[in-house]
């Protein structure tokens, strides 16, 4: 009912109008009395062989909802009755910022994808913090790991970046279960210019020497553009070697207007922007591939790009991924996408747990 009725109805509208719509209606619905238990017990698969624990942490199951959706931490009791495993919040920044102007939305319907240049539209990491300790108190018996994605603010300039990483991580910490370092957005100037091996070896292991002063330390995760070459994935397995982090995500949107089959005169109406979904799905299996085989699996990495279904996930599962992430797949594929790909691979993949 959803991709054949709600779908094309929503598709008529702005796509930024829409998510706010969207998700306030899910506010509004879940707030009914009985109707959050409900949910859970219709999107939830709970199975203990879709367990794994990674990087220290136990996922109820691999299927995780990306950063993006829920940018301020204000949907993560409502997302957690959906069926996911776990999700990240973010990008936030140090300090709110607007992001770029609208519109900054797009959909690649022909592609199953979107363009966005949203830009780090967030209201800050202090207040998403505040909001995900109010969750935790009222969660009842919701299992979901919280991810941080963290950045820096537009007007920051790369050599005062670490000050702002820092920032985010100690507003954070006591708030979510791991963190994701975000380099890799092409949504603002210079950030990837981050993902260098000298600039991010050094916010690496900034980070990691704060981590290193709690009682017990958080994982933090890289997240990469899809756009790197060889020769970089090769600096990230380096890094990632040098400075301990726990692991990769991989990947996050591409530059790249490759293959697509949306018109070229309607894609360039759009502007400039990050590319996600089923367009960026095949380099994002081929960069979990390489970073898996040429570091011999030596540390765990979640795979994002294209996931719209059972076969998506076990195909990034199979490329050497220890968990999944979708974000442009729960728009297309509606709020049952994590039951349907958790559903799906205990179907085809009966031994699931594991431990990395």
């Amino acid at each position: 009912m959803y991709k054949r009725l709600i779908l094309p109805l929503l598709f008529r509208f702005d796509a930024e109008t829409i998510h706010h719509f969207a998700t306030t209606t899910l506010k509004l619905v879940l707030a009914v009395p009985g109707m959050s238990a409900l949910c859970r017990r219709v999107y939830t698969v709970d199975d203990p062989r879709l367990a794994r624990t990674v990087f220290g942490l136990t996922f109820p199951n691999p299927v995780g909802l990306a950063a993006g959706f829920d940018k301020n931490a204000e949907l993560v009791s409502e997302l957690s009755d959906l069926g996911f495993g776990f999700m990240e919040i973010g990008t936030v920044t140090p300090r709110p910022q607007p992001g770029n102007p609208r519109p900054r939305l797009f959909r690649l319907k022909a592609d199953q994808g979107l363009i966005n240049r949203m830009g780090f539209n967030n209201k800050g990491a202090g207040p998403a913090a505040g909001r995900l300790r109010h969750f935790a108190q009222n969660k009842g018996n919701r299992r979901v790991i919280i991810g941080g994605n963290i950045g820096k603010n537009k007007d920051t300039a790369n050599d005062r970046a670490i000050a702002d990483y820092l920032a985010c991580f100690r507003d954070l910490f006591d708030a979510v279960d791991y963190f994701a370092v975000n380099v890799s957005s092409p949504n603002t100037p210079g950030l990837r210019d981050l993902q260098e091996r000298g600039p991010l070896t050094q916010l690496l292991s900034a980070l990691q020497t704060e981590n290193k002063t709690r009682p017990v330390a958080k994982p933090i995760l890289l997240k990469i553009a899809p756009d790197l070459t060889d020769g970089q994935l090769d600096d990230i397995i380096t890094i990632v070697a040098e400075t301990g982090i726990a692991g990769v995500i991989a990947t996050n949107t591409t530059i790249s207007r490759a293959d697509l089959a949306t018109p070229a005169p309607a894609v360039e109406q759009m502007g400039p922007g990050g590319v996600s979904g089923k367009p960026v799905k095949n380099r994002s299996t081929e960069v979990i591939r390489y970073l898996h085989q040429q570091s011999g699996g030596a540390f765990p990495i979640i795979g994002v790009g294209g996931i719209n279904s059972a076969d998506d996930a076990r195909e990034k599962l199979e490329a050497g991924a220890s968990l999944v992430q979708l974000y442009t797949g729960f728009i297309y594929e509606g709020p049952a996408v994590a039951k349907r790909i958790n559903r799906g691979l205990l179907r085809k993949s009966p031994a699931l747990t594991a431990t990395v």
